[in-house]
C-alpha cells in the first residue's frame, strides 16, 4: 500500500529538539518532492519545508531557517525533519507530504502540489 507515515512527534519544552520521521514506503525519493507542513489549532496548514528529490536542494520557510534541517535516507524511503530552538509557536500538527513534481522556492509551499499526505504527528512546544 503506497502511504506516507509519520512518527517522532511529542511534547518537549522551548528550546528542546525533536526529529520527525517520514516513512515513504514504495517511493523512489529521487523522482519526488517531499514537504513538511503544520496545522496549529485554529490556523491554516502552513508549508515548513521541502526538500526535491532531483538534488537534494530544500527549502524553508522563514520562521524555521537556521532552526530546522530535513535529510533523506533513500535507502529506506524515509525523510526526516530534525527540530531544535523548538518555540511554542512550533506547536501544531506535521504532516509530510509528496508532489510528482520538482518544486522550487516557488511552488513548495503550495499544498495543491502535493497529492498524498500522511496522517500528521502531534509536536507541542510548553513548558
Amino acid at each position: 500500500q503506497v502511504q506516507l507515515v509519520e512518527s517522532g512527534g511529542g511534547l518537549v519544552q522551548p528550546g528542546g529538539s525533536l526529529r520527525l520521521s517520514c516513512a515513504a514506503s514504495k517511493f523512489h525519493l529521487d523522482y519526488y518532492s517531499i514537504g513538511w507542513f503544520r496545522q496549529a489549532p485554529g490556523k491554516e496548514r502552513e508549508a515548513v519545508s521541502c526538500i526535491v528529490g532531483r538534488d537534494w536542494d530544500t527549502f524553508y520557510e522563514d520562521s524555521v531557517k537556521g532552526r530546522f534541517t530535513m535529510s533523506v535516507d533513500n535507502v529506506n524511503s524515509t525523510v526526516y525533519l530534525q527540530m531544535s530552538g523548538l518555540k511554542p509557536v512550533d506547536t501544531g500538527i506535521y504532516y509530510c507530504a509528496i508532489s510528482g513534481a520538482y518544486l522550487d522556492k516557488n511552488s513548495y509551499d503550495d499544498p495543491r502540489k502535493y497529492y498524498l499526505w500522511g496522517q500528521g504527528t502531534q509536536v507541542t512546544v510548553s513548558s
